[in-house]
This record gives C-alpha cells, structure tokens and sequence, in this order.
C-alpha cells in the first residue's frame, strides 16, 4: 500500500490485516518501488499525487522491473477525472479504484483482484499460436514474428482472450467480464486504452473495432 496520507495507510492496513492479509506500506512512489521490489507482493495499491515520485511513474518502474511482472497494481486516489485513468491504464495499471470507498468495499476489491491471480493458474499449461503470434500463459510471454513482446497483465489477458477465438466479434461487455471480472468497475474507456497499446505493440491490422458491438482478432 503506497500513500503519502498517515490516516489511509493506517485504515486500509488495518482492514486488510483483519482479513488475514499481509501488508507492507510505503510513503512514497520511489519508497513503494524499492519495498516491491524486495517483498515481491501479489498486489499493489498505488495513490496517484504523492512526493519525491508519483504513482504514475512508480507503476512504469515496476512494470519494467521483471519479478514484479505478474504483480496486480491498482490506483486508489481521490483523481477520478478521465485523464488520469488513461495515464494509469497507460503505465501499465490493473485497475483504478476511486476514494473515497468504504473499507468493507475496498477488501472485496482486493479479494477480486486477488482471485485473477488465483484464476490465472488454472490456465497455466496453455501456449497456443495464432498466426505468428505465440501466447504462452505460463510465463504471460508473447512471442510475434521471433521476437518478445513484455505487456502488463491486463494487455496479455486481453489479447490471449481475442486470440482464443481469431475473427469472432466479443462484446464489450464479455470482454470486461473476462478480462477484468464482474465484480470490479472499470471506466467506459479501458477496453479502448489496452485496445489501442495493443495495436502499437502487435499490429494496427490485427484489431478490428466493430462500432456499437466490440473487438475481434484478425489474421
């Protein structure tokens, strides 16, 4: 939990400790790197404008650090403009979460971010290929055309979805549901975002957008 605010880090701790977690703090963005990268937590909840480093920018270390690979970040901020939900999507962000919440509603949210992470292993065996692309779920490795793409869970998580079935439409709402869970709200754009840094990092004719419907997978 980073947090340059005393008073939330002292209640988000306590609720997430009633539940049996265990919770390491930091004050900082550059403090919350250094304490993730040596407690390799399953997950991170960053506050976007904090001193010395913000969360913005302590995500995009993390997400190129490769122990912190499979780690879950999500923001917690009082920020809830558009703006700083794409910047958070774009650093390579799980999730965004609005203060102020309700600490019984803030633990389910963590529960539902932490059961992926216990959904992703059921799938662990799969590598599959599509086209030149090689989606190896194990080690969340994207291989296109001989070389390694590194994407933040949520872009892997949505491509493995569109390639599992190439040239079928999914619904926006299928797609939320597979790739983010019923249970966490994200923003109307999200899909949009991880949509678009894809088509940067795999191929702009790779995804197809169908107005008013969703996204498909083409060869």
């Amino acid at each position: 939990m980073v947090d340059d605010e005393p008073d939330i880090l002292e209640i988000v701790s306590y609720n997430l400790k009633a539940e049996g977690y265990r919770v390491f703090t930091a004050k900082n963005g550059r403090e919350g790197v250094a304490q993730a990268k040596k407690k390799r937590p399953h997950l991170v909840i960053l506050d976007v404008m904090m001193p010395e480093m913000d969360g913005i920018e302590a995500c995009e270390q993390m997400r190129t650090t490769p122990s912190l690979e499979n780690t879950i970040i999500t923001f917690l901020t009082a920020r809830g403009e558009d703006y700083s939900q794409v910047a958070g999507f774009e650093a390579g962000a799980d999730d965004y979460i609005t203060k102020p919440i309700k600490p019984k509603v803030l633990v389910s949210k963590v529960k539902a971010l932490l059961r992926r992470l216990k959904e992703d292993g059921t799938e662990a065996e799969d590598i599959f290929k599509v086209g030149d692309i090689v989606i190896n779920r194990e080690e969340y490795k994207v291989i296109n055309k001989g070389v390694e793409i590194v994407l933040p869970r949520k872009e892997f998580e949505l491509l493995a979805l569109l390639t599992s079935k190439p040239n079928k439409v999914f619904r926006r709402e299928v797609i939320l549901d597979k790739v983010w869970g019923n249970e966490v709200v994200v923003g109307g754009r999200t899909i949009d975002v991880h949509i678009r840094k894809l088509r940067e990092k795999i191929g702009e004719d790779h995804f197809k957008t169908v107005k008013g419907v969703g996204y498909k997978f083409v060869l």
